[in-house]
């Protein structure tokens, strides 16, 4: 099993969060915004005159994973428990901090070009990201060995 990043980190969620602001400015982001519920968090923003949702799944406070210890031979207090969902969510919010800054710099540099990078997280006009409009056409095409147009055609009234 591969060991996770930030899997020890120490920073706290509102500092990656925190981060995540300064790292979007830095870069041009405009409307910037961070939200979240008991199950994701949301970072959206404007820039290149797109908007940009990316949604991140946050650890169950009631995995199993967080009642045992790694070993699974011991069941965990409540506290400890408590302490490795912490954990967790400081990991995921620093892998989610890493994620966009490497494609940040990856268009700054020209690796790649910014709507290759964000493609999936592009909101289109009705709300939704593309990623939401089109991975259910791609896991059709791999199950059926046929391509059928992924997006509707825009409406030509």
């Amino acid at each position: 099993m591969t060991r996770r990043y930030a899997a020890d980190t120490s920073v706290s969620v509102a500092k990656t969060r925190a981060d995540l602001e300064v790292l979007l400015d830095r870069y041009g982001a405009e409307s910037v915004m961070l939200g979240r519920s008991t199950t994701e968090a949301i970072v959206g923003w404007m820039m290149r005159e797109r908007k940009i949702i990316i949604r991140m799944k946050l650890p169950d406070p009631q995995a199993e994973e967080f009642k045992r210890t790694p070993s699974r031979n011991k069941v965990r207090t409540r506290e400890a428990a408590h302490a490795a969902w912490e954990q967790a969510c400081r990991s995921r919010w620093r892998a989610l901090h890493l994620a966009i800054k490497a494609k940040l710099e990856a268009v700054e540099v020209g690796i790649t070009t910014f709507e290759e990078e964000f493609l999936a997280h592009i909101v289109m006009p009705d709300g939704r990201p593309v990623g939401e409009h089109v991975l259910p056409g791609v896991s059709l095409a791999y199950r059926d060995g046929k391509v059928t147009p992924l997006l509707e055609p825009p409406d030509s009234r």
